[in-house]
């Protein structure tokens, strides 16, 4: 079947490259193209396409020069997630032709506004990255513990000195980590790497590198800020007697007390099954009652690394000191690490306009769907509207109503009074709350009259 020369045309396509071209600043589609414009003649009254999870339509401008699509259109909002729409806002031009944006769902605002998300949700939709986060930060201070001279900063009588003291101190250990430091230096560098591998690439690469940079720059500080409470912490307890009283096992020590007092073992029977385990017997309980006993191995093994040095200490000491300050320096790191994460999304994604991908995916929007119908009317013009949903619901459940209405063996769902066998079993009811985002009509083409043409 032959496309007439009074023919209207529909163009759909899986990518809306008119709007991916220009984001991404390429030419992708040639042979679509090649087609509208060098064959279509302007018969090309729509295109249509989904991938990005929004709806947007553009149309033509009056113009003298010719129009190659008349409308162009995206409608991916049935995706797992929502995409935004603020950042095509400056779309305007495509294949020579200028248009206007005559409708977005969800709008502009709304979209810069869901952004914000990043910021006040990312750690909630996102806690699986608390595992890598909590990591990527001991990696970078993990060279850094522990700090011994602290003291300077108690000792400061003002709140102002303190702060400076603090400040001075943290810029000292970064100075550190690059001048002395093996484990936290290439920890850093290779943070560098991959924040500046994953800024888009359709900025600059200086732009690449400012942003990057600030972004790890960010993550070091934050990481260098808790290190320093933390150390600040251990050693106020310490200076207070809090912490480092009782040696490496207090509650070992506590438990064979109370263990000897309570109940005496005349026989030797403890004594022979420490025999017969070599050692396991006694050994397991001791280290086990060191796990729920941290802070005071943290304290004890500081103390000692702090007055005879990292080689006074045996290997599984070491092992054993590092382990329990990667405990709680994990969970001291884990907000604060998905905090700056989601800021540097929003701000990306609402000032640069990059990361649109990433920064709307870790929202995980189910909300905002919508589908595009199209309907001939009598004279020949069509009618398209697009629906939409703001809410989805979480819950369904069997409709009873579609179960007891009578149907014929090949009678249309469209055609029943209760056309779906599934209902909202929560609020809000979709078919309640459904709307039109857009309506418009594209004009028949009428044939020429052939006595008029002559």
């Amino acid at each position: 079947m032959q496309v007439g020369e009074n023919d209207s045309v529909i163009i759909v396509t899986h990518e809306p490259n008119w709007l991916l071209d220009w984001y991404w600043k390429e030419t992708t589609g040639k042979n679509v193209s090649h087609l509208i414009q060098d064959y279509l003649n302007g018969r090309c009254k729509l295109r249509m396409a989904g991938d990005l999870h929004h709806f947007m339509r553009h149309s033509a401008t009056p113009s003298d020069k010719p129009t190659f699509v008349e409308h162009l259109l995206v409608n991916g909002c049935g995706g797992a997630f929502l995409h935004p729409t603020h950042v095509f806002k400056n779309f305007e031009r495509f294949s020579g032709t200028t248009y206007e944006c005559k409708a977005a769902y969800p709008s502009y605002e709304e979209s810069s506004g869901i952004a914000l998300g990043n910021i006040l949700k990312f750690r909630k939709k996102n806690w699986q990255f608390d595992i890598i986060g909590g990591f990527i930060y001991f990696i970078l201070v993990f060279s850094m513990f522990p700090q011994c001279n602290l003291v300077h900063i108690l000792n400061e009588e003002t709140w102002s000195g303190r702060l400076q003291s603090f400040s001075s101190t943290i810029w000292s250990a970064l100075l550190f980590i690059f001048e002395h430091s093996y484990v936290s230096s290439v920890g850093s560098l290779t943070l560098l790497m991959a924040s500046y591998s994953f800024v888009p690439s359709k900025l600059t690469r200086k732009k690449r590198a400012i942003i990057g940079g600030l972004h790890v720059l960010a993550h070091l500080t934050a990481a260098l800020v808790l290190m320093l409470l933390m150390e600040l912490g251990i050693e106020i307890c310490i200076r207070n007697h809090l912490l480092a009283t009782s040696g490496y096992h207090p509650l070992y020590d506590w438990y064979r007390s109370m263990e000897s007092e309570h109940f005496p073992d005349p026989t030797g029977l403890r004594t022979r099954l420490e025999q017969w385990t070599l050692g396991l017997y006694p050994a397991c309980i001791k280290y086990l009652m060191s796990a729920f006993d941290v802070p005071e191995v943290m304290a004890v093994t500081r103390i000692n690394i702090c007055k005879n040095g990292m080689m006074s200490l045996s290997r599984s000491v070491l092992i054993m000191y590092y382990t329990s300050v990667f405990i709680y320096f994990w969970i001291f790191s884990t907000p604060v690490v998905s905090l700056i994460f989601g800021s540097y999304l929003y701000i990306c994604i609402n000032w640069f306009h990059i990361h649109f991908d990433e920064a709307f995916s870790s929202l995980r929007i189910a909300n905002y769907k919508s589908f595009t119908r199209l309907h001939i009317k009598k004279d020949g013009d069509l009618e398209i509207f697009t629906l939409a949903v703001d809410k989805v619901p979480k819950d369904w459940k069997l409709d009873p109503k579609w179960e007891a209405e009578e149907r014929g063996p090949h009678q249309l769902s469209h055609h029943r009074r209760y056309p779906s066998k599934w209902r909202s079993a929560s609020s809000p009811d979709p078919v309640r709350s459904v709307r039109v985002v857009d309506h418009f009509t594209i004009t028949r083409t009428v044939a020429p009259d052939p006595e008029t043409s002559c």
